[in-house]
Parts: structure tokens; C-alpha cells; sequence
């Protein structure tokens, strides 16, 4: 079974692209306040990819 990304939070606008929603935060802490209320609401995952962004995966 595979996993799908269903959001992407990040501070870098210019460098995600993709087929998921994209969340642009000004800064690492609202990223994370983005990120933490998206994986409540999306009842997923968070990823942090360590660059500035975190991806938001379904695992079910």
C-alpha cells in the first residue's frame, strides 16, 4: 500500500510544485503552527524534510 502526500507546507514558494495543496509560511515557526494544524485536520502525517518544508502524508 502506498502512502499519499496530501499537503505540502513550506517557506520556499519558489522551489515546491506539484499535484498537492501547497502552504507558503513566512518563517520556520509558522511553518511548523501550519504543519501541526494540517495534520490534525487532514487526520495525516507530518514529514519534515528538513529544508524548510514538510509534507503531509496519508498513511491509512
Amino acid at each position: 500500500m502506498l502512502a499519499n502526500i496530501v499537503a505540502v507546507a513550506s517557506i520556499h514558494p519558489n522551489e515546491v510544485k506539484g499535484g498537492a495543496p501547497i502552504f507558503i509560511a513566512p518563517d520556520l515557526q509558522k511553518l511548523e503552527e501550519i504543519a501541526f494544524l494540517l495534520e490534525k485536520i487532514l487526520d495525516a502525517s507530518a514529514h519534515d524534510l528538513k529544508n524548510g518544508t514538510i509534507i503531509l502524508v496519508d498513511h491509512h
